[in-house]
Parts: structure tokens; C-alpha cells; sequence
């Protein structure tokens, strides 16, 4: 039978994976580990590397909180808010800024819920942000995500990819984060699918991310790079900071169940910048990147 500590558990061993195979990596940044107590109940584990050889800065972070449903979190779910049912909520959750910018950004979050009125799901997913658009190293993380869905249901690739399309894009630009990934929320129990192979899912999506993101490691690490590259990059970085601060939907939930915001900005990038209305040359590789942030892209083919 799963329940909510064989997650848990689970959650806290893919943690210590992931970061083994980051360090081992980078040769270099080490990861702190930081224990944390929510007041409401609960806590988690912020593990946190900087000035590695290949990450600048990011986070491995683990959390299981629970508590009375906050109020703000019964509306999102339009449930009623007098109820406040308790609330238990454990998961991962990865973002790494490198320092070469021909090493693409990229955030992970898998994640369970549960309520004492018997509601419970997963959510989660992988999307890769690259600061310049490589078609090739686009293709093969969507046809290594695809892997991971058509394994468990042919319908999942699809459905996830759009939307993750739809959800990590910045209305405001007009322009997706990245080249997108897979996105999926509220997996629960309809349609022949079971606990147990919703589980295992995740379990497949969490593994995935160290082999996927190591080789993009190890592959354009080496690559050179200018001053310009590096302006470009924190543009690019800036980018992410709007869309975490205005659109994420986990940055808000971390927010509304009074989550450790040390742990919930932990995504942010150590610098980013803002130029007024910046344009980039027409032709350049900053103007083709910016033509490869759209929707409905075929990376996998």
C-alpha cells in the first residue's frame, strides 16, 4: 500500500541521487544542507550549491508540510472555504543556474497532496530553459521525456507537453520560458489509472532528471563564451525571475501555506538584469532564440 511516507521517503533517497550526480559532475560546488521547521508543521531539507565549476547556484529542495488547509489553497481548488480540512504535502523541488551560458537553465518539481477528506494527487514536471536555443539538445530532452510518458501511457507526452507549452509562458512577453518539457498536475485515481501507477509515473520523471541534465552538463560546459554571451544570459535570467514572481503557481503555493521563503526563492538566479525595450540585432543568436520561444514546437518529432 503507498501512502504518504513511502512518498516521502522516496522523495528524500531521489534527493540525495540527484544531488550525488551534480556534484560528481561539476567537480567542484559542493552542496550545503539546510533543515528547516514550518511553524504550522512540518519542514523540510534546502540542499543548496554555489560557485561550482559548472553551477553558479541551485537548490535540491525537499519538503513534507501539513497543517489546516490555508484558505487561499481551498479557493485555487474551489472547495469550501469553512471547511479546513488538514492538508499534507511533500515533493521535490530543482532549479540550477549555470555559469557558461551555453548551459541551459532547468527546474524539476515532483510533488504529492492530500487532504483528511480523502482528495489526493500528483503533480510535477521537467522543463529545460536554455539561455540560447540548441535545436539538438532541444530534440533530445523532449524525445528523452517522451521516453519517460510513453512508457506509462501513450496520452501523457501529448497532454504534458502542451501543458507545459501553456503553463510555463510568460503572458506578458508573449514568449514561452524555454523549449518547454512536460507539466502534469492533479493525477489522481480516474480512467483505469491507480495510485500505484501514478506513483510510478513520478517515480520515472524524478529518475529521469540527473542522466538528462548531467550530459547537457558535460556536453556544453566546455563551449566558449564572451562578455556578450554573459549579458545575454542575465536578459535571459531576468526572464525567469518575472516568471517565477508573477506566474508560478508553486512559488504562490509555498507563499499561502507559509513555506520557508528562503527555500521558495532559492529559484531565483544569483544575478539578472533588465535593459529597457531590448532588442536584439536582427540575425543574431540572441534574435533565433527569441524566434524558438513559442508554443506548439515539435521538438521530439
Amino acid at each position: 500500500m503507498i501512502t504518504k511516507e513511502t512518498i516521502r521517503d522516496w522523495f528524500v533517497e531521489l534527493q540525495g541521487n540527484i544531488c550525488d550526480a551534480l556534484e560528481k559532475t561539476d567537480g567542484k560546488g559542493k552542496f550545503i544542507s539546510d533543515p528547516w521547521e514550518r511553524a504550522g508543521g512540518g519542514g523540510g531539507v534546502s540542499r543548496v550549491i554555489t560557485d561550482g565549476n559548472i553551477i553558479e547556484k541551485g537548490g535540491v529542495n525537499f519538503s513534507a508540510v501539513f497543517g489546516k488547509t490555508p484558505e487561499p489553497v481551498l479557493k485555487t481548488m474551489n472547495l469550501p472555504v469553512g471547511d479546513h480540512p488538514d492538508f499534507y504535502a511533500t515533493g521535490i523541488s530543482i532549479v540550477l543556474h549555470p555559469v557558461n551560458p551555453m548551459v541551459p537553465i532547468i527546474h524539476m518539481n515532483t510533488r504529492y497532496f492530500e487532504m483528511s477528506n480523502g482528495i489526493w494527487w500528483f503533480g510535477g514536471g521537467i522543463d529545460l530553459t536554455p539561455h540560447y536555443v540548441n535545436e539538438e539538445d532541444a530534440k533530445t530532452f523532449h524525445v528523452h521525456m517522451k521516453a519517460v510518458c510513453d512508457k506509462h501511457h501513450p496520452s501523457y507526452y501529448p497532454a504534458f507537453k502542451k501543458w507545459a507549452d501553456d503553463y510555463f509562458f510568460l503572458k506578458h512577453r508573449n514568449e514561452t520560458r524555454g523549449v518547454g518539457g512536460i507539466f502534469f498536475d492533479s493525477l489522481k485515481a480516474e480512467n483505469g489509472f491507480t495510485k500505484e501507477s501514478r506513483f510510478d509515473f513520478v517515480k520515472d520523471v524524478g529518475s529521469a532528471f540527473a542522466p538528462i541534465y548531467t550530459s547537457f552538463m558535460t556536453k556544453n560546459s566546455a563551449l566558449p563564451y564572451t562578455e556578450k554571451e554573459k549579458h545575454w544570459q542575465a536578459l535571459r535570467r531576468g526572464r525567469y525571475v518575472e516568471f517565477n514572481l508573477v506566474w508560478d503557481r508553486g512559488t504562490k503555493f509555498g507563499l499561502d501555506t507559509d513555506g520557508r521563503t528562503e527555500s521558495i526563492l532559492m529559484s531565483l538566479p544569483p544575478q539578472a538584469q533588465w535593459v529597457y525595450n531590448y532588442q536584439p540585432p536582427a540575425g543574431s543568436a540572441e534574435q533565433k532564440t527569441l524566434s524558438l520561444l513559442k508554443k506548439e514546437i515539435n521538438w521530439a518529432g
